[in-house]
């Protein structure tokens, strides 16, 4: 599949893939004429790597786990790195948690003032 087709196929722009690659994220080949193709799970791939993205994760913690997602090989590094990150994510959930309990009882005083 040609660049432009990933491009559509994932909703992600030739600018992020191009990216991708030079981050080592996302393989492909080229042409005779020069044109970047990829393999058939490429659309997977990019959308694991979006996911990874929304989730707050570096390109750096992304290179270091996609391997294990490919050929399922796990090193003591991957462990850590996803340790890490489950660490970082459970406590941005905490945060958000507690800012939206501390906004809804904004709301709430807010609306009780409005009604009166």
């Amino acid at each position: 599949m040609r660049i432009g087709d990933l491009a559509h196929a994932t909703g992600v722009s030739v600018r992020s893939l191009r990216y991708y690659e030079q981050q080592l994220l996302l393989t492909s080949e080229r042409t005779l004429g020069g044109h970047r193709t990829y393999d058939d799970d490429a659309a997977d791939r990019v959308r694991l790597i979006q996911r990874l993205y929304a989730a707050g994760l570096s390109s750096q913690a992304i290179a270091a786990l996609l391997p294990c997602e490919s050929t399922k090989d796990v090193t003591d590094d991957m462990l850590r790195v996803v340790r890490h990150q489950m660490a970082r994510i459970e406590l941005r959930i905490e945060e958000l948690t507690a800012a939206r309990k501390k906004l809804g009882g904004i709301l709430d005083t807010m609306e009780d003032h409005r009604s009166i």
